[in-house]
């Protein structure tokens, strides 16, 4: 069998395990005691104890960073960036950003037949979590909740906006700021290769294997007429 355990995050090794029990009786509901265990060598608990106040002490402290890490979560440096939408830095939370049009390299895998090499690509709105991303193109420069939004021009894109990253490993920080956050996931996605669409979507107008071989190649601005509107608005987005 293959060894998958180094396409994981972090691994963590188990080091500790508390066992809490609560006196029985409808009296006794706020009335605890909590046994510490030790982990041998093979993860397994070992050499229970009563939970010492030395280690109630580490146990809160540990607690105390993780939600300073927590509350870290998409907050700015300073001032609001111009291009953000809505945040929601709850710990499971996500932003909504904007992007101009703009020329970037792009990648393509082999058998598309579209060289890989600097292109203009469309405004664009992404939203993304820790652990996903939609993004969708945009014609207008002033946004409000009634924006039309358009399917992104893209492989690897569902027609709901949804990203499939492949093999692109997704690491976000928990305490990962909103500037960071925005840069980690445009180049994440902008650095994974673009190799094939879902069913029978079409994203854009026409050929989308031409398109962007008549993009990589000429260098022209990215024709917004090809765009393709779909069920979606920025307030679906921002709910």
């Amino acid at each position: 069998m293959k060894d998958l355990t180094n396409t994981f995050g972090n691994l963590y090794q188990p080091v500790k395990a508390l066992l809490i029990m609560q006196k029985t009786g409808n009296d006794h509901q706020s009335d605890f005691y909590i046994e510490s265990y030790d982990m041998d060598v093979s993860g397994c608990p070992i050499n229970g104890h009563p939970l010492s106040i030395q280690e109630s002490h580490k146990l809160a402290k540990a607690l105390q960073v993780n939600e300073k890490k927590a509350q870290g979560f998409l907050n700015p440096k300073g001032l609001m960036p111009p291009n953000v939408l809505t945040i929601n830095s709850s710990s499971s939370g996500f932003a909504v950003w904007h992007t101009p049009p703009q020329q970037i390299k792009l990648l393509f895998i082999e058998s598309l037949g579209i060289p890989s090499g600097m292109a203009h690509v469309p405004a664009m709105v992404w939203k993304a979590g820790k652990n996903s991303l939609q993004v969708f193109a945009v014609t207008e420069t002033d946004f409000t909740e009634d924006t039309l939004l358009y399917h992104a021009p893209y492989f690897n894109v569902y027609p709901d906006g949804r990203v499939c990253m492949g093999n692109v490993q997704i690491s976000i920080p928990k305490d990962c700021g909103l500037e960071q956050f925005m840069e980690l996931w445009q180049s994440d996605f902008f650095n994974s290769y673009f190799s094939h669409l879902f069913g029978g979507h079409q994203p854009v107008k026409g050929n989308i294997v031409q398109l962007w071989q008549h993009l990589t190649e000429s260098g022209e601005q990215f024709p917004t007429d090809v765009l393709i509107p779909n069920k979606f608005q920025i307030k679906h987005l921002i709910r």
